[in-house]
């Protein structure tokens, strides 16, 4: 009796969806040329889709920037919470901050596109403040909490350190080359990271003899 064996497909990486693609796409243009200078036909050709695909996954222009902004957000905050919640020492604040830091100038172009873009777009504000910073507030707030309620830190109202440490964190070092500058070295990135932790942590008062 003759035996048929199942042959194994070759595994080969799964290619990126056309709604990640044209994201993609989104994201290096509105960066390099802005929202405005940036036209549908622009966004196709550096998807490889026709033009009439952009509109079968986004509803218009806008609603691309918008995804574009707050999903990159998204994914960045929400990896510094895990790394809060899952750190060894409530006081390792500038280890995690580095290493967010990094990540965040690794994602330079999204900088530059919430910041070129959401001052003229209160639609983008709109959603960043609904899906990211209202969610990561709340999730910060129950971080600082539970370190209050273990002493750690001192009483005080959680809701305000969490948008504190959150407004350091994504608001301090945009001035600086530190996050817009990919070529920004590691000893700036240690350096901004570990005086926004000292700052957080211990304040600038200086300490009474």
């Amino acid at each position: 009796m003759r035996v048929f064996q199942r042959r194994s497909l070759p595994t080969q990486p799964i290619e990126a969806t056309t709604r990640e693609r044209i994201l993609d796409a989104a994201l290096h243009l509105f960066a390099r040329k802005g929202y405005d200078a940036t036209t549908t036909r622009d966004l196709a050709a550096e998807a490889h889709v026709a033009e009439g695909t952009l509109f079968r996954h986004f509803t218009n222009k806008k609603a691309i920037l918008i995804e574009v902004a707050t999903q990159g957000w998204v994914e960045i905050l929400t990896e510094l919470l895990t790394e809060l919640s899952e750190m060894g020492s409530y006081k390792a604040i500038a280890q995690v901050m580095r290493r967010r830091m990094v990540r965040m100038s690794q994602s330079h172009e999204l900088m530059r596109v919430c910041f070129m873009e959401a001052q003229f777009h209160p639609e983008l504000q709109e959603r960043i403040q609904s899906e990211v910073i209202g969610k990561m507030t709340d999730v910060a707030e129950a971080f600082f909490e539970t370190a209050m309620d273990k002493g750690i830190y001192r009483r005080m109202n959680p809701r305000i350190v969490a948008s504190v440490f959150l407004g350091m964190f994504t608001v301090a070092g945009f001035s600086q080359k530190t996050l817009l500058d990919p070529n920004a070295s590691a000893h700036d990135q240690k350096e901004m990271a570990e005086g926004i932790a000292d700052i957080f942590l211990n304040g600038v008062l200086a300490p009474k003899n």
